[in-house]
């Protein structure tokens, strides 16, 4: 159970800077902060995915809450303008805490009351819970809560605006009120056991959100008031639904208990681990969710959809080492589905059902989520039944070249990309500018192609497949070759990042880690070791990889300000903490296994510990900054952070 005390949730800058996640299953959420006030266009108590994952749309952003005590009122909620704050109800918040889920503990006088929340799973329903929790012995008092929620009904990319075009209508019946926006917006219904509701129609104007200032969008957002629900907490607790669905059969001790339920069964699916993996579990959980008949990843919250590279990437932590095997099948089998011409999709956009494919590294990503789902469970059944033949097709239209100039070369190498177009994960173009222009023979890549090779000679030797084994070994064996002849830098004793046309990129980033870390290695033991030395001198933090060496004249230490400055950081030294995953696995290769191995694995890992009370609680971050302190930047739960991390705890 991770805990804030007094300390940390009445000092307004701390509290809002630490944020929580409750997610769906089906790729709606909410998220918020610990002081209640919202930060970005992103928080919102009821996000809802109305065409599973995507399709997102915020719905209900928060409440207002104001606690009555024999006609007095103390405002428990907390809102930023660009004025200041008010009002200021995180001085109230003795406590928060996941337990399982987020818990406020406000202390009024001699009152403390508890409020918890959770989304329901499987559904558009956001749950809440206000009880009282103490009233100091002699205390007789009449204590209300009032709830007056606050609407947005936008696209949750979007923020809304007052304007006299946005219509809103609400139909109140018992223990039901109903609002409806102008537009296709679905209808948002909140079910609860209040004593009065007070239709009001009002506009809140101008809450200023910070983060979103300081990422250089637009900040301001109004949002629309329609009704208050007063509860009598001295009765019973006050219990409060918020929910999409038209159909939605609301008892809070039953969804509450399902849910506590659910969440223990996660963590005893991985049987005997620390509270750390415990609580990493819980995270991953948050990523899986339904497409179609199958499932799928999030990339990132607040704002990625699923995306194939991460989704193969992550697929092993986030399932395989939570002992949900059948879910990493039924992921593999729904990208099945969407390969095209040789290749996964890259992702499926917010607005349109139209995948799109510009990746080169997903589709080889593919191949070690096979290899790995198979090595855990023995299912190569599975394998040879379902994906073997359209691993074949992959390596067919590489070989005699798919889109974006993706093709095998004379030399067994792989060529990918044009000028216009990023294929690799280091993708930053802001207009026609390429931050990171990697277009030819990426380093990764070719430890990536190298290892599907592999892989695939070992799936035809298994099925029989004995010519189709040879001609892949001898596939792989000129890569190799060809490999350790253009990729060694002799200088830097490191692998080039990138060579094209007899050009060579000496860049000193984390792509070449892959070389040693995949299953499937072309580089011999001296050199292995080297290119670990290289990657851990000068890109090691306590958070992860730096994207590029600070030696670099083009590093940038800091991820901050405009779109134009933050992109052209994104992989210029910014530390990504998903590549720890890799980095661990090098270590391992190279120092063997051992007691001492181990614990300096233990020290590797030691920053994500930390850094699971400093943004996203419970979770781990998408970026941080290169330089010390390492702030966290971008989303504040990232998929493949939280998947690798455990990936590597599971594997030691």
């Amino acid at each position: 159970m991770l805990s804030f005390d007094r300390k940390i949730c009445t000092n307004f800058e701390a509290a809002s800077s630490r944020e929580w996640l409750e997610t769906n299953g089906i790729g709606g959420f909410a998220s918020g902060t610990i002081s209640g006030a919202n930060t970005r266009r992103y928080h919102g108590l009821l996000t809802a995915a109305t065409r599973p994952p995507l399709g997102r749309i915020t719905v209900l952003s928060k409440f207002e809450e104001v606690l009555e005590i024999d006609g007095s009122k103390f405002e428990l909620s907390t809102n930023q303008f660009d004025g200041g704050v008010s009002p200021e109800g995180f001085r109230y918040n003795e406590n928060f805490r996941m337990d399982p889920f987020p818990v406020w503990t406000f202390k009024v006088g001699n009152i403390a009351i508890e409020k918890r929340l959770f989304m329901v799973h499987g559904s558009n329903a956001t749950v809440c819970r206000w009880k009282i929790l103490d009233i100091s012995e002699g205390v007789n008092s009449r204590i209300r809560l009032v709830l007056k929620p606050l609407l947005s009904f936008v696209d949750y990319h979007s923020l809304q605006h007052k304007n006299s075009a946005i219509g809103f209508t609400s139909e109140v019946s018992e223990n039901i009120v109903s609002v409806t926006s102008t537009g296709s917006m679905p209808s948002l219904h909140i079910h609860h056991n209040g004593t009065e509701v007070e239709k009001t129609g009002d506009w809140y104007n101008n809450f200023s959100y910070a983060i979103e200032k300081e990422r250089g969008f637009d900040f301001i957002e109004d949002l629309y008031q329609p009704f208050s629900i007063k509860f009598d907490l001295i009765a019973e607790p006050a219990t409060l639904a918020a929910t999409t669905d038209s159909n939605f059969d609301f008892n809070y001790d039953l969804l509450e208990r399902a849910e506590i339920v659910r969440r223990i069964s996660l963590i005893s699916n991985v049987g005997n681990s620390d509270e750390f993996e415990k609580q990493l579990v819980l995270a991953a959980d948050q990523f899986i969710v339904s497409r179609g008949s199958g499932e799928t990843v999030i990339a990132g919250y607040p704002w990625f959809s699923d995306w194939g590279r991460d989704t193969m990437i992550s697929l092993s932590g986030l399932t395989l080492s939570t002992g949900r095997p059948e879910i990493a099948k039924n992921i593999l089998l729904e990208f099945s589905r969407h390969i095209s011409e040789g290749m996964l999709p890259n992702r499926f956009p917010d607005a349109d059902d139209e995948a799109e494919y510009n990746t080169v590294d997903a589709t080889l990503w593919f191949f070690e989520a096979i290899r790995a789902y198979a090595a855990k469970t023995g299912d190569t059944k599975f394998v040879r039944e379902s994906l073997y033949e359209k691993l074949a097709d992959i390596l067919a239209w590489h070989l005699h070249g798919t889109r974006y100039n993706i093709h095998v070369d004379t030399d067994g190498l792989l060529y990918a990309g044009s000028k216009d177009v990023q294929l690799t994960w280091m993708d930053a173009k802001i207009g026609d500018l390429v931050i990171t222009p990697r277009t030819g023979k990426a380093v990764e890549i070719q430890a990536l192609w190298y290892n599907a090779l592999k892989i695939m000679a070992e799936f035809a030797a298994k099925f029989g497949d004995d010519k189709d084994a040879a001609r892949y070994k001898a596939m792989a064996d000129l890569c190799q070759l060809s490999f350790n002849a253009a990729f060694w830098n002799e200088s830097e004793k490191c692998l080039f990042d990138l060579v094209e046309n007899g050009d060579r990129d000496s860049s000193v980033r984390p792509n070449q880690i892959f070389a040693v870390s995949l299953p499937h290695s072309m580089l011999d033991a001296e050199r292995s070791a080297k290119v670990l030395e290289k990657v851990e001198t000068e890109l090691l933090t306590p958070v992860g990889l730096r994207s590029l060496s600070a030696k670099d004249a083009k590093y940038c230490p800091i991820y901050e300000g405009s779109t134009f400055a933050r992109d052209s950081a994104y992989h210029q030294g910014t530390v990504w903490a998903w590549l720890i995953g890799p980095f661990v696995d090098a270590y391992r290769k190279v120092h063997g296994d051992s007691a001492k191995t181990e614990e300096k694995v233990s020290q590797i890992l030691a920053g994500f510990k930390l850094h699971l009370i400093d943004a996203g609680v419970g979770q781990i971050s998408e970026i941080f900054d290169a330089d010390p302190p390492f702030k966290p930047r971008g989303c504040f739960a990232q998929a493949w952070s939280v998947a690798e991390v455990l990936r590597v705890l599971n594997n030691k």
